[in-house]
């Protein structure tokens, strides 16, 4: 029965992956009653059973193929390389029209990976949900994503109604969506995510391989905690991040060790003035950042934080019409594959 049909059954979401990102979207989704039915995969069992056990989703299927097939939206809550890893065996599976994105915080590779592993009757969206302030990100959470910032990197061939489904489903989690494409992406998650993991890895080796970490440690307060951060993830996340966001973290990398350096010629030959600039202007640039983030200032004629102007997928799906081919499939002759 298609969407479009009386009585027809709800979309289908699929979420595959079902640690704190997967069981936090399902349970959002959940919580704003959508009328979809979310079906989540795990290849980890017990990980699978947590995710049900809270709510996240209607059901889980332990077979990857059996969880995908009929869905009319799949999420990839994976680990970057599993992404690659699995786009191979569900490609032949998806039905033509199918809504796919991710969550990993590099997009150029995804984005590559969909083009070349996927067939051409899916819409690919990558996606990159940026917890708000205040949020961890170490247990599922229903409102984990609320008040953020969710970027959104279409596929040049994905339908119009895909990124209304994208947009749609986005605002239901309670965050805004930030559509750019993927290397603006990739260059400012470097600077805005990357660098500081990577400042508070090497404060943290810098000061507790010393000697008087022993003693230091007592002092060591909040703004230590603030610069040691690190988040929720483990090592092989930062390292995927790292080994695929490379050229652009080098490069903030390179422009963090100019600014140290002049902070440190600052110090070293006690220029009070120059101190004193230098913690005037920081003090002021955070203010305005934290002031901006929180009242959500951002500059409108730059920030693409609205949904493009179509018609919503919702009201497309649920009243009718269904889910379209991409725009690969725009114009072809012949029957349609549906």
């Amino acid at each position: 029965m298609g969407l479009g049909e009386e009585n027809m059954a709800k979309p289908k979401i699929a979420i595959i992956g079902l640690g704190v990102v997967g069981t936090s979207l399902g349970l959002a989704l959940r919580k704003a009653d959508a009328g979809y039915e979310l079906i989540g995969h795990d290849k980890d069992p017990g990980i699978s059973r947590s995710a049900g056990k809270a709510g996240a989703v209607h059901k889980t299927e332990w077979n990857l193929i059996a969880a995908v097939e009929d869905a009319d939206a799949i999420i990839l809550a994976l680990p970057l390389p599993a992404i690659h890893d699995t786009f191979k065996p569900i490609a032949p599976y998806l039905k033509t029209g199918v809504v796919i994105t991710d969550t990993a915080n590099v997009k150029a590779p995804v984005m590559a990976w969909a083009q070349e592993l996927l067939p051409e009757h899916v819409n690919f969206v990558g996606g990159n949900p940026i917890l708000p302030m205040g949020k961890t990100g170490l247990e599922p959470d229903a409102d984990l994503f609320s008040g953020g910032v969710y970027c959104l990197t279409p596929s040049p061939t994905a339908a119009p109604v895909a990124l209304d489904f994208m947009t749609d489903l986005v605002r239901l989690i309670g965050a805004q969506p930030f559509f750019l494409d993927a290397a603006e992406h990739d260059g400012l998650i470097a600077g805005g995510e990357h660098l500081p993991l990577v400042i508070a890895a090497a404060l943290l080796r810098a000061t507790q391989s010393a000697t008087s970490w022993r003693e230091m440690r007592k002092v060591a307060g909040a703004a230590y905690e603030a610069g040691a951060y690190l988040g929720p993830g483990d090592s092989a996340a930062y390292r995927h991040a790292c080994q695929a966001n490379s050229a652009n973290i080098v490069r903030w990398i390179d422009e963090f060790m100019r600014a140290l350096g002049e902070l440190r010629r600052q110090i070293e030959q006690g220029d009070e003035d120059g101190l004193d600039e230098s913690f005037r202007q920081a003090l002021e640039m955070r203010r305005t950042w934290m002031k901006e983030r929180a009242a959500k200032e951002w500059d409108r004629a730059e920030q693409r934080l609205s949904e493009p102007p179509r018609t919503s997928f919702l009201r497309q799906a649920i009243l009718g019409g269904g889910l379209p081919p991409s725009r690969k499939d725009e114009g072809k002759k012949g029957p349609s594959t549906r």
